[in-house]
């Protein structure tokens, strides 16, 4: 049974290792293209620790973030799906 998990897990890794690489590949065939980076427009709020382990948000406007256009996030910016499921960025 360990022999099992152990190759299930190593063939999990493997899998994972793999569909990263590809989506890296696109990527970069992407930005080549032109089409690999995008802009998300998100909400910031800032975030003040208060006494008694509170917390007061104060609403910061929209700024325009720069994302890639895959599944992982690339290229030092978040995925650009990601930003747009998740509107807001809450900076403490």
């Amino acid at each position: 049974m360990k022999r099992f998990l152990r190759w299930t897990a190593v063939g999990l890794l493997a899998l994972a290792a793999l569909v990263y690489l590809g989506d890296w590949a696109v990527w970069k065939v992407k930005v080549a293209r032109g089409v690999g980076m995008g802009s998300i427009t998100v909400g910031r709020v800032v975030v003040a620790p208060l006494k008694g382990g509170k917390e007061e948000y104060y609403p910061d406007g929209s700024t325009d973030v720069p994302c890639s256009r895959s599944l992982f996030p690339q290229g030092g910016g978040d995925a650009c799906w990601w930003l747009a499921r998740n509107p807001v960025i809450y900076e403490r």
